[in-house]
């Protein structure tokens, strides 16, 4: 890909990429019998729901706008689940709904009888009190979690499911230690439910992954509970490393020793997750700065003090270290799934575009983003 040809700032997605993923998500969906939905709290970019649809058992919403989409674009009704419903927007993700699941037995309660006169299925999530997650700000499972219900010793009347989540990015062996942690709190349920959803988090297409364990994990559970529709809803495995975010070195500024190359794209606005999770990205032709070597610090362009990551070093084709240069291009990896649906319009910067790399190497600029949608964000 000649990076230099593709307008800057731009989210480009790599077809082919994509469709590498979408095999290995078949392979497990046909092996294990498990049906699998796209979350579209990692990667709403509806232009390729087409595409996904073809290769996933539906999609997971987690509000009235998400539930929208998919009835909309993706062609079915959503499976829903939000930590909490409002009245304001419970009957619109009634319309939009073929299962709601519920944050709480008090919110089923409330709003579970409107559900099931539409047929809708119902569920409960619930919190195996155990997750991988070492990052406070991802992980479900920390005591006091406002995340699911911890004690269950009977389902209410209506109820079809139970839904557990407390994966992010995670393995194989995660995922059958959730489902040994589930069982203990909540296998005496089982018996008495028509599905259960193992939330997301399952991370089949990154390099590595045992995904015969998963296969078998699933096919196991199933054997035990043959009854049973067993659902997966991964974000990440199915834009995982499908993409990037090409960017233009504006300036360079030295202060105190320190090299920063200024952006025409923001680590607060266009990368947020880099910032919260924390993680450093990785960067095409660059590597993280070693003894004795100079790097560079990435600065991003709004006026938030600590809108920069650091270091890196980079090199060119002979693996020498190279300056950076106003007007270089730097492209930063894996940029798809958790980046676009948090970008943010904050100091009215430059939204990227959005395109696609097709298989054939064509490319196609899917959006691009001015000044009226900024200004329809605000009053």
């Amino acid at each position: 890909m000649d990076y230099t040809k593709i307008p800057s700032p731009c989210f480009v997605l790599d077809e082919a990429a994509l469709r590498r993923n979408l095999a290995v998500v078949d392979r497990v969906r046909r092996e294990s019998g498990a049906e699998i939905i796209v979350a579209l709290k990692a990667c709403a970019m509806w232009s390729i729901f087409p595409e996904l649809a073809r290769h996933s058992d539906g999609a997971t919403a987690s509000s009235l706008n998400e539930a929208r989409l998919v009835a909309e674009e993706y062609g079915s009704p959503a499976h829903t689940y939000a930590p909490v419903y409002t009245e304001r927007d419970f009957d619109g993700i009634t319309r939009h709904s073929s299962h709601i699941t519920f944050n709480s037995v008090a919110q089923f309660e409330r709003f579970g009888a409107r559900a099931l006169l539409r047929g809708i299925s119902c569920g409960l999530r619930v919190n195996p009190g155990w997750s991988p997650v070492e990052t406070d700000l991802y992980n479900p499972a920390l005591p006091g979690s406002r995340l699911g219900i911890e004690r269950l010793e009977r389902h209410p009347e209506g109820v079809e499911g139970l839904h557990f989540h407390v994966l992010c990015e995670s393995g194989a062996d995660d995922s059958a230690r959730t489902l040994e942690a589930f069982g203990k709190r909540f296998g005496n349920l089982v018996p008495g439910l028509r599905w259960v959803n193992f939330g997301g988090g399952h991370l089949m297409t990154r390099e590595g992954y045992d995904v015969e364990l998963l296969i078998r994990t699933i096919k196991d559970f199933r054997a035990r509970y043959p009854h049973l529709r067993v659902i997966l809803e991964p974000g990440s495995a199915f834009t995982w490393r499908t993409g990037v975010l090409v960017s233009t070195v504006e300036d360079i500024v030295e202060s105190g020793g320190v090299r920063t190359a200024m952006l025409d794209v923001s680590f607060a606005c266009h990368m947020p997750d880099c910032l919260e999770m924390p993680y450093k990205p990785a960067i095409v032709g660059a590597h993280d700065t070693r003894d004795g070597e100079r790097g560079w610090r990435m600065g991003g362009c709004s006026c938030l003090a600590g809108d920069r990551m650091g270091d890196w070093t980079f090199t060119d084709e002979y693996g020498d270290p190279r300056k950076l240069r106003v007007g270089d291009r730097v492209v930063f990896e894996d940029m798809i799934h958790y980046t676009m649906v948090k970008t943010t319009m904050f100091n009215g910067v430059k939204h990227p575009g959005i395109a696609i790399v097709r298989e054939d190497g064509r490319f196609e600029i899917v959006r691009e983003f001015g000044y009226e949608d900024y200004k329809n964000r605000m009053s």
